[in-house]
């Protein structure tokens, strides 16, 4: 964003109850959810257009349960920055499609990367892309094998 930089939505009570239903099924239609929130069909447009304007909605996905997407190869890589270029290495590895989510974090570590790929040599390409970044000091990838 630039300048004219939205203001940060804040969440009521019925805005948060409305969340907890879309996260629960994303297509419900907007009758079903004022009936279940006992508004209006345009009180419910009205909150989720004002919430996707101000960008504290990002949208709507369909999840796909980790168990049907077969040949995936899933990894976190733990990363560690050298000096005070966070900003950078962050804006670098989010042009990489393979890294599902960035996380910031605190300990040893100051990012933890989620790695999606669909082979072996991919993973591997992923790998050596990070670790090319500019001020990547270390890294440490443990691949996932199943969720329990």
């Amino acid at each position: 964003m630039d300048s004219d930089k939205l203001d940060k939505h804040s969440f009521d009570d019925l805005d948060r109850r409305l969340l907890a239903l879309l996260m629960r099924d994303g297509r419900a239609p907007i009758a079903k959810l004022a009936d279940i929130l006992s508004v209006s069909r345009s009180t419910v447009q009205n909150r989720l257009d004002r919430m996707l304007q101000s960008g504290a909605l990002l949208g709507f996905t369909a999840r796909v349960r980790e168990d049907y997407e077969d040949g995936q190869i899933n990894a976190i890589m733990m990363i560690k920055i050298s000096g005070k270029s966070t900003t950078q290495v962050i804006t670098n590895l989010r042009r990489l499609p393979e890294l599902r989510r960035v996380h910031t974090t605190s300990g040893k570590w100051d990012l933890v990367a989620e790695i999606r790929v669909a082979t072996l040599a991919e993973f591997d390409r992923t790998l050596r892309e990070v670790r090319q970044i500019d001020n990547i000091h270390d890294s440490e990838t443990s691949m996932l094998f199943t969720s329990v």
